[in-house]
């Protein structure tokens, strides 16, 4: 039985054969010791075919024989008993030293009656292979990279060039002007600039103006002294001196009143503040970012707004697009919430249905990213698969048309529920006595599924069936 592998080996074309395939073929005869080494085992293991005649697989070292290193005992690996080993990914010892990453397989020869011939063994470099898949994974990393500048995603010209500014704009103290639409994203650019300054160990203070009153504003800015009006029982530090050493951010600059603005055209020319009540200038050392989704200028125009702060304020505009203007984020930005909400959720969702996608393409997004990211969230509390369907979305998202205007919404048609947004317990009750109690068709008229219907209907403790 010994010389029949030997035979085969001696066989002029299966010596061809074996000569002429990349992958390094071996065998090895009935007591293990190695009669047969090709040239692709050669090259692969760096052994010559006359240094490893004669010897054992130990020679390999390979760290994978059923699940354990090489035994120096052929009858101790199981080969004989099991038969094969099934292709498995490990690694050989080089003739030099190194591991080489491969993938094994080995089948034992038997006689027609049984009896063992030997054993016959491929391995298969994965070194090119493993190399390629690293380059792929480096080129995706850069991809992803290129796509992502701090919190901020676009892979669209508009928001590439909203990265360079950023980068340009970092480690300067020069003021800056975002300006936008709500919901674009002023803060993240705010928060990516402060990232990457030299002040980023120091705070970043973030006001906004439209939220506080004027009478409020002033004293939070500026801070106010004990006794500087009624309720002022101690001293109170404000944003400005909080960011003392680092960058103070105030969104919706373009609402402060023309006696704030004058007070912020101080600071700004003379990086001093005078707390409310008090009776000294405090020095203070601060970048400032403003953002508005008003247009400043018409402000100006309009003698709304100063313009001497004006251009003190944009030094260095950034402007960030409308969502409607760099549609080809919009995939991106899906993937992406989806990933933040299934991290929130404990769900496994995908990815959104062809159709929905198609939406959010067409959608004008007035809204802009906080919009399309409310939507994503809404379509987790419906979803029950692992994509996200039409019916999982926003009401107002799927059935709502839209002037080139200003995007208002269509009335719905008469008979027709104006949208979920809208609904509650007597309404779903109005609209269930209107269809019959016909959950169906409730779901149609509302433009949810019905198993949404059925999950208010839980939720606000309406029974299934009329009178019950």
């Amino acid at each position: 039985m010994k010389n029949q592998l030997h035979e085969i080996h001696n066989n002029s074309f299966v010596k061809m054969v074996l000569e002429s395939i990349g992958d390094g073929v071996f065998t090895l005869d009935a007591e293990g010791r190695i009669i047969s080494w090709n040239p692709a085992m050669e090259q692969i293991s760096g052994y010559r075919a006359e240094e490893a005649m004669g010897k054992g697989c130990r020679i390999l070292s390979f760290d994978n024989c059923f699940g354990s290193d090489c035994p120096g005992d052929i009858n101790a690996c199981g080969i004989f008993r099991r038969g094969r080993i099934e292709p498995t990914e490990c690694t050989l010892r080089h003739r030099d030293g190194h591991a080489v990453p491969v993938i094994k397989n080995a089948r034992v020869v038997k006689t027609d009656h049984g009896g063992i011939v030997g054993i016959v063994e491929s391995v298969t470099d994965l070194t090119e292979l493993n190399h390629i898949k690293l380059k792929m994974r480096q080129a995706a990393r850069s991809t992803a990279d290129s796509n992502r500048f701090e919190q901020i995603l676009g892979k669209s010209h508009v928001m590439q060039t909203v990265f360079w500014s950023i980068r340009a704009s970092a480690d300067s103290d020069t003021t800056i002007l975002i300006q936008g639409e709500s919901g674009t994203g002023k803060e993240l650019v705010a928060s990516a600039i402060h990232a990457r300054s030299k002040r980023r160990d120091n705070p970043l203070v973030t006001v906004n103006c439209s939220a506080l009153p004027e009478s409020l504003l002033e004293s939070e800015l500026f801070g106010h002294a004990k006794g500087a009006f009624t309720g002022a029982v101690r001293d109170h530090v404000g944003r400005f001196e909080k960011a003392d050493g680092g960058t103070i951010f105030l969104d919706e600059i373009g609402d402060i009143s023309p006696f704030t603005q004058l007070k912020l055209l101080r600071v700004l020319q003379f990086h001093e503040i005078e707390r409310v009540g008090g009776s000294g200038k405090r020095r203070i050392d601060i970048r400032i970012i403003a953002a508005t989704n008003k247009d400043l200028r018409k402000k100006v125009q309009a003698e709304q707004f100063r313009e001497d702060l004006y251009y003190r304020l944009k030094v260095f505009p950034i402007y960030l697009p409308p969502l409607r203007k760099r549609k080809e984020d919009i995939p991106l930005l899906v993937d992406h919430f989806i990933r933040i909400n299934n991290e929130l959720t404990g769900k496994r969702i995908q990815g959104v249905l062809p159709p929905v996608m198609r939406i959010f393409m067409d959608y004008p997004w007035p809204g802009n990213v906080r919009e399309l990211r409310n939507a994503v969230e809404h379509a987790f509390v419906l979803c029950e698969h692992d994509a996200i369907a039409v019916s999982d979305m926003p009401v107002e998202i799927r059935h709502s048309e839209y002037n080139s205007a200003g995007f208002e919404a269509r009335p719905a048609p008469p008979g027709e529920h104006s949208g979920r947004g809208h609904l509650d317990r007597e309404g779903l009750l109005g609209l269930l006595e209107a269809c019959d109690w016909n959950k169906a068709e409730a779901a149609r008229r509302v433009g949810v599924s019905r198993a949404a219907i059925w999950k208010y209907m839980k939720k606000w403790n309406i029974p299934m069936q009329k009178g019950l």
